[in-house]
């Protein structure tokens, strides 16, 4: 177990990434623009692909299905990379927060490498390939912050967690205002008394998250329907999505694993029970 003096200085870390995160860049309010116009430029089988991921997103918090990665695959990722025997979440949990962010840092090059790919690929085409990169890259999205969940000891399986997930993924994609707004609903997602009686009332509230994925994934992709050039673009966007993804989620979930360990390390009592 970590020090308290350790875990104080890695949160502090994590907050002034939260305060950096909080400065919206001029060119991305710009970009933003032409979501305006993407209903009239967008052609309707695009259009009804964006908004198919609403509900496929709806589908992923109330079941999982075809989105739920292989713990078995991830927990052998992490023993690969740190040397640490993992039979189970447990030993996850039990492992140095140091151990848990390189491995996250090692699978964000991986599926940063398989984004640049499918965007590059699906980009060919333009129009009539982009259909296929969507459904792709959510795919991708929501494996990435799965197996970090997994990394950091949580399982995705579990209902709240998946809600935490979309959380970090409209984190990633949210303005400055909504930022702020999500990191205040997750600020004790820690707090198993909160989670139960908050967390949970926001299964209903799902579409906001979703709502604000579309709103960015819209303007990214405009770009990547123009023929060939759409290779460039494509790439680009989903390298770049899947970076801001996983670093969001890293760090998020390092922040809520650094709470707990300071809730043990600053009640001995707790510690003596848990046989720390």
């Amino acid at each position: 177990m970590e020090t308290k003096d350790y875990l104080l200085t890695e949160l502090q870390e994590i907050e002034n990434w939260e305060k950096d995160q909080k400065g919206v860049w001029f060119w991305e309010k710009i970009t933003r623009l032409p979501f305006r116009m993407l209903d009239k430029v967008t052609p309707k089988f695009i259009q009804k692909k964006i908004g198919m991921l609403l509900d496929e997103l709806g589908n992923y918090i109330q079941n999982g299905g075809q989105y739920l990665s292989s713990e078995k695959s991830v927990l052998q990722f992490f023993e690969k990379k740190t040397g640490i025997s993992t039979l189970d979440l447990a030993d996850v949990q039990q492992a140095p927060l140091e151990d848990m962010k390189k491995a996250s840092l090692e699978l964000t090059k991986n599926r940063k490498n398989a984004a640049t790919v499918q965007g590059a690929s699906t980009g060919i085409g333009g129009i009539f390939t982009l259909a296929i990169d969507i459904p792709a890259i959510l795919a991708i999205s929501l494996k990435t912050l799965q197996e970090i969940a997994i990394l950091h000891g949580y399982d995705p399986k579990d209902k709240n967690e998946r809600v935490f997930i979309l959380k970090c993924l409209q984190f990633s994609t949210a303005d400055v205002v909504g930022k702020e707004a999500i990191l205040n609903e997750i600020a004790d997602f820690h707090n198993e008394e909160r989670k139960s009686t908050e967390v949970i009332s926001q299964l209903q509230g799902w579409r906001e998250v979703t709502l604000t994925f579309t709103e960015s994934f819209g303007w990214k992709k405009l770009f990547q329907m123009v023929p060939v050039a759409g290779i460039l673009f494509g790439a680009f966007a989903n390298r770049s999505m899947i970076n801001d993804l996983a670093e969001t989620g890293t760090m998020l979930y390092q922040k809520r694993r650094i709470m707990e360990r300071l809730v043990i390390v600053s009640d001995p009592q707790s510690n003596k029970e848990q046989g720390m």
